[in-house]
C-alpha cells in the first residue's frame, strides 16, 4: 500500500509542476512531506479515496483557518494526534466500518 501512496504522491507532484509550470524549493521542503503524511493518515491509509478526503480536509482547514496564522500548524498537529489515537483506520476506514455494521 505504501508503494501506491508514493506513486499517487509522485503523480500529484508531477501534475502540479506541469499545471503551474513551476517546481519551487517549498515543494521539496520537509513540511510538504509532513502534510502529505498527515493527509494520508487523516483520510485513511490503504485506500485510494482516503488520501483524497484527507487532502480535501487539510486544504479546507488551511483556507478557513488562515486568519490564525502560524497556529494553523499547531491545530493540524493536534488533529493529527487525535486522529492517530481515535481513528486508527482514518476517516474512510471508520466510515466503512460504520456502514458495514448491522443496526
Amino acid at each position: 500500500m505504501f508503494v501506491l501512496s508514493a506513486t499517487l504522491a509522485g503523480l500529484a507532484g508531477a501534475t502540479k509542476a506541469i499545471v503551474f509550470q513551476l517546481a519551487s524549493l517549498t515543494d521539496v521542503y520537509w513540511t510538504m512531506s509532513g502534510e502529505v503524511v498527515l493527509m494520508t493518515r487523516l483520510g485513511g491509509m490503504g485506500t485510494v479515496f482516503g488520501p483524497i478526503v484527507g487532502a480535501a480536509i487539510i486544504v479546507a482547514m488551511q483556507n478557513y483557518l488562515a486568519t490564525f496564522g502560524a497556529w494553523v500548524t499547531i491545530i493540524q498537529g493536534v488533529i493529527f494526534v487525535i486522529s492517530v489515537l481515535l481513528f486508527r483506520e482514518g476517516i474512510i476506514g471508520v466510515l466503512s466500518k460504520w456502514l458495514k455494521k448491522p443496526l
